[in-house]
Order: C-alpha cells, then sequence, then structure tokens
C-alpha cells in the first residue's frame, strides 16, 4: 500500500471528521429551536445584515445558490426569512428575516459560548483554537 493513501495520513479525513463532529454537537442546541445547523448559519449571517441578495449570502458560506436556494425556501416555509425579487434586477433575490428569525437571535446569543465550553471540556485551549481559526481561513483562503 502507498504509504499517501493511507486515511490516517489524510489531513482532508481530520477536516472532515471534525466538521462532522462539530455540527453533531451543535444538535442538541439548535432542536430545541427547531432550526438545523446550515439554517443557523443563514441566519447569523443576516443577523450580522439584513435583507441581503442570495448572491451575497452564498458567497459569504462559501455555498453555490442553488445549494442556498432549497435551504432558504425550507426557511421561508418555516416563517424565518421572505424572500422577494429584485427591483431592479428580477433575477435577484433579496432575503429578509422575518420578526420570527429575528427573535431567535435572542434565543441563539448562548450558542457560541455553550459550544467553546464544550470544546474547552476536551483537550484544546483557547490559544489553540484561535491558532486553529487563522490556519483553517488560510487553508480556505488557498483552496477559494
Amino acid at each position: 500500500m502507498y504509504e499517501q493513501l493511507k486515511l490516517d495520513n489524510q489531513i482532508c479525513f481530520r477536516l472532515y471528521a471534525a466538521s462532522r463532529l462539530l455540527t453533531q454537537a451543535y444538535t442538541p442546541l439548535l432542536m430545541p429551536l427547531k432550526l438545523t445547523y446550515p439554517q443557523y448559519l443563514v441566519l447569523m449571517v443576516l443577523w450580522e445584515k439584513d435583507n441581503q441578495l442570495v448572491s451575497d449570502i452564498s458567497h459569504q458560506m462559501m455555498l453555490e445558490s442553488n445549494t442556498l436556494t432549497p435551504l432558504l425556501q425550507r426557511m421561508e416555509r418555516e416563517g424565518l426569512v421572505v424572500r422577494t425579487k429584485g427591483i431592479a434586477d428580477g433575477r435577484q433575490t433579496l432575503v429578509s428575516l422575518t420578526k420570527k428569525g429575528q427573535r431567535l437571535q435572542e434565543q441563539c446569543k448562548d450558542i457560541p459560548e455553550c459550544m467553546a465550553a464544550h470544546i474547552g471540556n476536551g483537550n484544546i485551549s483557547l490559544e489553540q483554537a484561535t491558532n486553529l481559526k487563522g490556519t483553517l481561513d488560510a487553508l480556505i483562503k488557498t483552496l477559494r
């Protein structure tokens, strides 16, 4: 067997596993709010700046619009967002928070702290997590 093909030697596998496990760790925090992790991410984007084009949300989340659109459709059916056609360009879609979507921000405000505590209970220090963020940002920039 080629050494470079061993699963244990793959950084990509570790990133995949960490992403999957991190998403799973959010589940007990989001389930009572009837949110999925991708919905939570969309809400964070809109809490930061409401009334955004689908293309802008797509860019921030690093998703193709054809991946994001079904997610936004579900969120609209659940009363979290409203989608409207652009006035200047009918091909564009603007996404805005509903009152329900806005209220969820208050209910979600402690989630980052809960996740930090969850991660901190393991073997990762705040310094390591901060360094990891920088490393991952550099990797994302390179791969983009």
